[in-house]
């Protein structure tokens, strides 16, 4: 990756984190205060989407074979759906609870990516220590959003009256808006020093120490 491109990446990280960390003090404020947070956080929502499958198609040829391919594909898919979900509560067609399960089913997509980049990506044994790890948790948050289908296909719209399991498709929030942020956010950071500095050296014997490619 060159010196262009890495920064690229960086900023595209930081951005994907500081969008969704944005997207949850809106929704913070608007549970306060109301007034059009929530359709604004709607937004972000769908803008984190579009920026995590922006993301993954960049850092695509990280993940090589045909995991890495399927796993960009399930980002790809999930940002999509996730504008779906925006569009159906901002555009009034469902209540926000049933809309929020659609967003949550399409960034359990991308946290199946985030999984998989971190846990396959050779660079990662490089990265400071903790970040492919946050990486891993968030992505395994976030892909609790799949228990949201079958809330979706019964139209689950009434969260009082929604049963007990649907809940658990709820707690992929904690890694959208919590554990996804902050890694992206050291994720970039981290890239982007990368640019102007040189990898630190891998442990011997390490995936990192093998396969690491050579920067040009």
């Amino acid at each position: 990756m060159d010196g262009a491109e890495g920064q690229d990446t960086g900023r595209l990280a930081v951005a994907v984190g500081v969008v969704a960390a944005g997207s949850a003090v809106l929704l913070g404020t608007y549970f306060v205060v109301g007034g059009p947070f929530g359709a604004i956080n709607d937004i972000g929502n769908a803008a984190t989407g579009v920026l995590s499958a922006c993301l993954a198609w960049k850092l695509r040829r990280h993940v090589a074979g045909r995991t890495g391919g399927l796993a960009v594909g399930a980002a790809l898919i999930g940002a999509s759906i996730t504008v779906a979900g925006s569009a159906l509560v901002v555009s009034d067609t469902t209540g926000f609870f049933l809309a929020g399960l659609v967003s949550s089913l399409g960034f359990a997509g991308i946290g199946a990516w985030l999984m998989t980049f971190n846990r396959s990506n050779p660079q990662a044994g490089a990265w400071p220590r903790g970040l492919r790890s946050l990486g891993v948790l968030a992505g395994a948050l976030m892909a609790l959003g799949v228990v949201a289908a079958p809330g979706i296909l019964l139209r689950f719209d009434d969260m009082a009256t929604a049963p007990g399991w649907i809940w658990i498709a709820q707690l992929g929030w904690l890694g959208i808006y919590l554990a996804y942020p902050a890694w992206a956010i050291r994720f970039g950071i981290v890239e982007a020093r990368q640019v102007r500095e040189p990898l630190p050296p891998a442990a011997p014997g390490s995936s990192a120490a093998a396969s690491r490619p050579t920067r040009t």
